[in-house]
Order: structure tokens, then C-alpha cells, then sequence
């Protein structure tokens, strides 16, 4: 039996700080040496080239959030006011407030109760049904839960045969792969995010990914306060502060080397969450399943009924041994900035929110705080079901 700690033995285990070390501080400080500080530079264009070759398209635009990513590719499939996009209703809301931003409204739709990621029959019964009524759809914006790309065997051909830009938000999903391509790469345009809690980050920052030259062409024009090629300062539309700093572009960098040893370090944290889970009634792991998840985030999803317990429970156990949690994210029609959008549910996504706990996942996690989170558990587990995980 795990001895009982009766408060945190030391700062708190985070759910996914940055893991940034020697490399990131090399490649910072050769940029800061170069003089090349402002949000333009060699860095800045490596970057992007090398982000584009990895995931697999004809080119990227670093701006300075994964927000402003969507932003733009919104705008790049051509969505505006008047228009609807359909949403997700389980995601962060940067998706739907994206939406919002171009002046369309976002119809939400429910998830798959095994993965979290969007149900592809809702999206596909809800697409005639919105056209039926004389509603212009200005696409579909799949999201890639926690490192899980959605289901794009079937959403890709779906969205082609209706007519629809597929939009992918990949900010939790780089290193992913669907069907042996990489997530970020499906449908005409994908958005990444760099945020200090990512897979990979640049502090703060993001990324467009397309194989459309003109749309990430248009994208960089607008991301640059739509400034005219010109000797003074001419402006003829609306623009945006989205340019990502060479810096952060070098820091970028840095991250994309060690990416795969990162996904790594998750990959085995997630296989012993699945171990020490797996005999205990009503627990699973979301999207357990998926060989080709970058394991952002381990996310247990807890049956009350089977397993006598809450992921609440299990949440405030953690809090008071110094171990952040986090439920899954809160449904977009459930929160108060949308109330009143339009939605399609099922009741998945409430259950997951309901049910979920987001635990430890992060790639900087040393062996002594993994052995702390671990022990926290197993000593909930013995307590709550008289017996430790194996």
C-alpha cells in the first residue's frame, strides 16, 4: 500500500509545461547575435520551410497564435459575414471565437464518445440540412483532440462532395498522423499552435499550413498589417499583427529537432497511465485506440457508476498532493460568450466533460514527479477500491 502524503511534497507537477533546454538556448542566442530580433528574419522563413516539409505541405505562415492561424485560414477559404462553420462543440474556444472574428456564426456539433474528436454523421446530416434553410456553410473546422486527428478518411470526402473548405485545427496535433499523413495537412488549409503548453512551443505563436500557394501568399499579406509593397507605408484593406519574431521562430526550431523524442516521452507516459488503469472498473483512456496520436494530453474518462468514484474525486485527490488536473475542455453551447448558437448534440460531449480528467502528460516530466502523480493515484485507488492498480 502507497503511504499517505498529507500534502504536497514539493512544487506543483504541471500538466504540460515547455520542455526547453541546451538546444533551444543555442539556437536563441545565435539568433539574438544575428541581429535579426524584429518579427522578420532567416530563422522566421526556416521555420516555416521547415515545419511545411515536415508536416507534409507546399508551404506555412508563423504568426503569433494558433488563434490567429485559424483566423486567417478562415478568411483564406473565403468566410465571412453572413456565413455559417461547423464547429465542433468540444474544443477550446479559440475555434469557435475564430469563427467570430470573420463575422460568421459557428453551428456546433457534438463528438464521438470514444474519441472526443467530431462525430462525422452529425457534420454530414447537418450540412443539407443548414443548405435546406438557405444558409451559405463556409466550412467545417474538424479538431484534432488532445493529439488525435479527427476521423479524415471520412471527413475529407464529405467535405469535397458537398463543396465545403474543410479547415483543420491541428493545435494540439502536430507529430500526429491519420492514415499515414500528418495531421495539419488535411483539407485546404491546417492551424497549428505553439502556446507554452503544446506538443512543441515557441512561448507563444502558431502556424499556417497549406498546399495552396495563393491562400498562404494572402495569408502572410494579411498577417503583416496588409502593408503594400511600396517605399511609404499604403494600406487598402484591414490587416493584422499576426507575424510570428524571428526569436520564437528560432526557438521553434530548436523544438521541431527534439519533436519526435518529446512525442516519445508522452507516449510511454501515456502506456503506463493505460497500465495502471487498465484493471480498474469504469476508467478508459480517450482515444486509448489511436496508434497515430502524439499523446499531447492523457485524458481518463471516469464511469461513476462502475467505478464508485468521480474524476472529481480523483481531480481534488491530486490538488492536494501538488498535482495540477484539468476536466476536458467545457462544450461550446454550454459556454455563457455563445449561449443561443445553434447546436447539434447528443450528449456526448457533456458526458465527457462531466466524466474526464486530464492528467500529467508533459514531455519535461522527470522520473521523480512521474513517481509522485503515480504514487497520488495509487493511493486514491487503494483507498477508493481497497486494492492498489497493478
Amino acid at each position: 500500500m502507497t503511504a499517505r502524503t498529507d500534502g504536497p511534497p514539493g512544487p506543483t507537477v504541471l500538466l504540460s509545461p515547455p520542455d526547453v533546454g541546451p538546444l533551444e538556448e543555442s539556437y536563441l542566442i545565435e539568433a539574438l547575435r544575428s541581429g535579426w530580433v524584429a518579427p522578420a528574419g532567416p530563422d522566421l522563413q526556416a521555420f516555416e520551410r521547415e515545419v511545411a516539409t515536415r508536416v507534409g505541405t507546399a508551404g506555412a505562415v508563423a504568426v503569433s497564435s494558433g488563434t490567429a492561424a485559424l483566423h486567417l485560414a478562415l478568411l483564406g477559404v473565403g468566410v465571412g459575414p453572413g456565413d455559417v462553420v461547423v464547429v465542433p462543440t468540444l474544443t477550446f474556444i479559440a475555434t469557435a471565437n475564430a469563427v467570430r472574428y470573420t463575422g460568421a456564426r459557428p453551428v456546433f456539433v457534438d463528438c464521438d464518445p470514444q474519441t472526443g474528436n467530431v462525430d462525422v454523421d452529425l457534420v454530414a446530416d447537418l450540412i443539407p440540412r443548414l443548405r435546406a434553410r438557405g444558409e451559405r456553410v463556409g466550412a467545417v473546422v474538424p479538431v484534432d483532440m488532445f493529439g488525435s486527428c479527427a476521423d479524415y478518411t471520412a471527413l475529407v470526402p464529405l467535405c469535397a462532395d458537398a463543396g465545403v473548405p474543410l479547415v483543420e485545427d491541428a493545435a494540439e496535433a502536430l507529430g500526429a498522423t491519420h492514415a499515414g499523413a500528418a495531421a495539419g495537412s488535411f483539407g485546404q488549409v491546417g492551424a497549428l499552435s505553439f502556446n507554452g503548453n503544446k506538443i512543441m512551443t515557441t512561448s507563444g505563436g502558431g502556424m499556417l499550413l497549406s498546399d495552396d500557394t495563393e491562400l498562404l501568399t494572402r495569408a502572410r499579406h494579411l498577417a503583416t498589417q496588409a502593408r503594400e509593397p511600396l517605399p511609404h507605408y499604403e494600406h487598402r484593406e484591414l490587416g493584422y499583427n499576426y507575424r510570428l519574431s524571428n526569436l520564437l521562430a528560432a526557438l521553434g526550431r530548436a523544438q521541431l529537432v527534439r519533436l519526435d523524442g518529446m512525442i516519445a516521452r508522452r507516449r510511454q507516459l501515456r502506456d503506463r497511465y493505460a497500465k495502471l488503469f487498465a484493471p480498474v472498473p469504469g476508467v478508459r483512456l480517450l482515444g486509448a485506440e489511436d496508434s497515430g496520436a502524439n499523446c499531447w494530453l492523457t485524458v481518463a474518462i471516469v464511469d461513476e457508476d462502475r467505478s464508485g468514484w468521480r474524476a472529481a474525486d480523483l481531480a481534488a485527490h491530486l490538488a492536494r498532493r501538488g498535482i495540477e488536473t484539468r476536466p476536458v475542455w467545457k462544450p461550446m453551447h454550454l459556454q455563457p460568450v455563445h449561449v443561443g448558437a445553434e447546436s447539434l448534440m447528443t450528449g456526448a460531449a457533456e458526458r465527457l466533460f462531466a466524466r474526464g480528467i486530464t492528467l500529467p502528460s508533459g514531455s519535461a516530466l522527470r522520473e521523480p514527479q512521474i513517481a509522485r502523480v503515480f504514487a497520488a493515484i495509487e493511493e486514491f485507488l487503494t483507498v477508493r477500491t481497497g486494492g492498489s492498480a497493478a
